[in-house]
Formats: C-alpha cells, sequence, structure tokens
C-alpha cells in the first residue's frame, strides 16, 4: 500500500501515459463525458452554451461564413459547433474518436434535417481528401497532445486546408501555467461518481513539468475490483513558442486574441 500511495504522488514521466481512449470510449465514463458536453451551462467537457453561441457569432464574422464557406472540426465531440456552421449554410466535417459523441452528433444533425458528414475517428490519423475555408480545434485540445502528436496534427491540418484557408484554435497560456499548483486530494465517493457507478475513491494529482510548461492533472481511481487512471497533459504556450511551433510546420500564426475562453 505504501508503495502504490508513493506511485500516486509522485511525478510520472513526461507523456508517459495516454488516456484519451479510456476518456472518451469507456461505456460509463463516455456517457458522462457526453452528459457534460451537453449541459448548456457546464464548463467541463466544452465551454458553456452561450459562449460557444458567441464564439461561432465571432468566428462567422471573422471569417465571413455562410453559403459556399466549408469548415472541418477536429475533434468535435457531439457536434455542438458543427451544428451551427451548418445552420450558417456551411459545408461541414466533423471528427472525432468518441463513438458515443459522433453517434449523438449524426443523430441530431439528421434531427434537424442537418447535412453534416461526420467521420468517427482519430483525427491524428486522419487522411485529407478535401480542402476547407476554416479547421478548428476548440477548448484546448491541442495543448492535451504531446510534442510529436502537434507535429503531427499540424501537418494534418496544413493538409486540410485551402490555399487561403484558415486555423483557429484555443491554448493554454503560461499565465495559466503560473497559477497551478502542485498537490494530492482525496475524495470517497460511496455512491459513486462522475469516473465510476461504484463506491470508489478518487486521488486528484497536480504534477507541473517546468522545463516544458507542461501540466498534468491526474486522477487514480480506486474502486473494490480495479484501479485505473486519468492522465490530462496541458502544454502552456507562450506566443514565441506557438509561432515557433506553427513555423516549423509551414503555417504562419496571423492574429492572437488574449483571454479568448476565459
Amino acid at each position: 500500500m505504501l508503495h502504490q500511495l508513493k506511485e500516486i504522488t509522485e511525478n510520472p514521466k513526461l507523456y508517459s501515459a495516454y488516456t484519451a481512449e479510456t476518456l472518451w470510449n469507456d461505456p460509463y465514463i463516455s456517457q458522462q463525458m457526453l452528459k457534460a458536453h451537453l449541459d448548456p451551462a457546464s464548463d467541463k467537457a466544452s465551454r458553456n452554451h452561450r459562449f460557444i453561441d458567441s464564439s461561432v457569432a465571432f468566428l462567422q464574422a471573422r471569417f465571413n461564413l455562410g453559403e459556399g464557406k466549408s469548415v472541418i472540426d477536429f475533434g468535435c465531440g457531439p457536434g455542438l459547433y458543427t451544428t451551427r456552421f451548418a445552420q450558417l449554410g456551411c459545408r461541414v466535417l466533423g471528427l472525432d474518436f468518441s463513438s458515443n459523441s459522433i453517434a449523438y452528433a449524426r443523430a441530431e444533425a439528421e434531427r434537424s434535417g442537418l447535412d453534416i458528414e461526420y467521420l468517427e475517428q482519430n483525427y491524428l490519423e486522419y487522411q485529407p481528401s478535401d480542402k476547407f475555408d476554416l479547421a478548428i480545434m476548440i477548448f484546448c485540445d491541442y495543448c492535451a497532445l504531446s510534442d510529436t502528436q502537434r507535429k503531427r496534427l499540424l501537418k494534418i491540418v496544413k493538409s486540410s486546408l485551402k490555399e487561403d484557408g484558415h486555423f483557429f484554435l484555443d491554448v493554454c497560456t503560461e499565465h495559466m501555467y503560473e497559477r497551478i499548483e502542485e498537490g494530492t486530494s482525496l475524495q470517497y465517493f460511496e455512491k459513486g461518481g462522475f469516473w465510476a457507478p461504484s463506491p470508489h475513491f478518487e486521488f486528484t494529482s497536480a504534477f507541473k513539468y517546468d522545463e516544458n510548461r507542461v501540466s498534468l492533472e491526474k486522477y487514480t481511481i480506486v474502486e473494490e475490483d480495479r484501479t485505473f487512471e486519468i492522465y490530462n497533459w496541458l502544454k502552456h504556450f507562450t506566443t514565441k513558442e506557438l509561432e515557433r511551433e506553427f513555423d516549423e510546420c509551414g503555417l504562419e500564426v496571423v492574429e492572437m486574441y488574449p483571454d479568448f475562453g476565459s
């Protein structure tokens, strides 16, 4: 037990585990994530719906979205943005590897009579066959990827854009990193909770990797018959870091908006 507790509270090696598949496709957890997505007031899995509406209005004005325009959404979830873009008259493609999210998005598109294409696929494995005016990646998904994964994604994004196309994303900043405090907390959920329907202990650990400016929020869930972990890595960028990363992949940062997600 002492050894197990020591492991829980010690910094794992940077990017040593990637648990997105569990987060988005575990039968129970993925349903919890979908509920959070669809809660109009929640900012847990996606931003609240009022903020999404204002974001889409901003994107519509900035990129002149409407009939004749096309948008690809990397990590589209249950279609909160894709639905709104389609309602503006855009041709839309959404990519996500969450079965529950894509199933919901497709059903919602059919119910609303919207012609939206959805692919149930890891966007890091997407092979572009079309060009779009705008690519988006929202809710700091870009920051959850490792250095290698981000480079791979940017090459895919570049291949997905028209010559005058744009990529719009939000990222965690160096100022957000400074506010993170390391530590571990423990809670017991007698009637189950977000991570498991059965009684369980939840260790929540926050770690920082100053050399890389990466944070990790690690959840260790201890049930009666199993223990599992969820890793949430986040890279926090300076302006120069983001510009350099884009430049290395043949993209240019043309505009930045401070605190867009606040």
